[in-house]
């Protein structure tokens, strides 16, 4: 992948052929500390938006998309496709962020003739 990742939730890129090598994943924990903790509590009690926790969510996704992303750069991928995210509480002051998806390589129009005369070669189609 080249300094801009191309992240995409669907199965498919339109106009790319793709080849498929493998799940990539990043996925990391974070708390607040004990003082947000109770600013926070405070706010539940009165209702409105949570900013410390939007934050930290933020940033959590943000640091598991970029450990997907290395993973796939790693593997040389051009792009990931069916990306998908997901959170759950690990104890009541911590959050997990989970983001998976298939890190794919983009094949040339002359990789598809190349393979469909082999095919036709040796006779499977």
């Amino acid at each position: 992948m080249k300094s801009g990742a191309l992240i995409v939730t669907t199965e498919n890129i339109s106009g790319k052929r793709l080849e498929a090598l493998g799940l990539v994943q990043g996925t990391v924990i974070k708390t607040r500390n004990a003082f947000v903790d109770i600013g926070q509590g405070f706010r539940m009690l009165w209702g409105g938006k949570m900013g410390a926790y939007t934050k930290m969510m933020e940033t959590a996704r943000a640091e598991a998309t970029e450990l997907m992303v290395k993973q796939a750069k790693s593997l040389g991928a051009d792009a990931i496709v069916a990306v998908r995210y997901s959170t759950s509480s690990v104890v009541s002051t911590a959050s997990e962020i989970l983001v998976y998806g298939t890190a794919v390589k983009f094949k040339s129009q002359s990789d598809a003739v190349a393979a469909k005369r082999s095919g036709a070669k040796t006779g499977k189609n």
